[in-house]
């Protein structure tokens, strides 16, 4: 199975030939939720903070991702080539083995066994990738900083959650780095996210179809598999925290 295209994640400039980042607003806003100048100085540190916090996560996730996806397409030549050995097998000169009892027999059940194995192993890689994705869904919905506790109180602490649905988390709309506010991050991870979703329903696609490729005589879990079938149990609510998931259809958006 193929990786996606390392994303540049230091860099704002990058894009995924699929989506398009929206252009920041880069006005700051004036309404009465903003802070004050003060409060400013004090939100754009912490606000700073949680965004290379929370980038870092961002890189750490893209690695699994590229590890799972590495093992996967390990697993997913292994199961390939095994199919191909059994689907030949009846006519493969064995030399001198082919004087054996039921030497083509015994070698297609090995064969259907391997079978097997790897596509479990296969299905695991991207229950891994499902979860990746899932988990920058869950970062990208986490890169504001909100002002914690009362506002009177002398120690003022921030958080990534909100306490208060008055508070936007956003600073007002000020630059957190250079002229770039909390917005223009947010469109940049969901640009992230949307190329890995993206990629997984591609790699969903690719798995189910090389777990359908399982011989009569092959485990009957893999048997019949259509595109509205789970692949693991829980995978539709997961599907469904990243946009991948139908309801109306009942089945995962397709690819395309």
């Amino acid at each position: 199975m193929g990786t996606p295209e390392k994303p540049d994640l230091s860099s704002p400039s990058s894009s995924s030939s699929t989506c398009k980042l929206a252009e920041p607003k880069m006005h700051i806003n004036s309404n009465a939720n903003s802070p004050s100048l003060s409060g400013s100085r004090l939100w754009r540190p912490a606000a700073q903070r949680n965004l290379r916090n929370q980038w870092s996560k961002f890189l750490s996730l893209k690695q699994q991702w590229f590890s799972a996806s590495s093992t996967g397409k390990s697993n997913a030549e292994s199961l390939v080539n095994a199919h191909l050995l059994q689907r030949y097998m009846p006519v493969m000169d064995l030399g001198v083995l082919k004087n054996m009892v039921d030497i083509r027999k015994k070698a297609c059940c090995k064969l259907a066994l391997k079978q097997e194995r790897h596509g479990s192993k296969l299905l695991l890689s991207y229950k891994d990738m499902v979860s990746v994705v899932c988990d920058m869904v869950n970062i990208s919905s986490s890169l504001r900083c909100f002002s914690k506790g009362p506002a009177n109180s002398p120690l003022v602490r921030f958080s990534c959650h909100a306490e208060d649905k008055s508070n936007l988390g956003d600073g007002g709309g000020i630059p957190v780095f250079t002229f770039w506010p909390i917005q223009y991050f947010e469109n940049l991870a969901h640009e992230v996210v949307q190329m890995f979703s993206l990629e997984l329903i591609l790699k969903r696609l690719l798995v189910a179809e090389l777990l359908s490729l399982s011989c009569n005589d092959l485990s009957r879990k893999f048997d019949r598999l259509s595109w509205s079938n789970e692949l693991f149990p829980g995978e539709f609510d997961e599907l469904n925290t990243v946009n991948l998931y139908s309801e109306d259809a009942c089945q995962p958006v397709a690819p395309g």
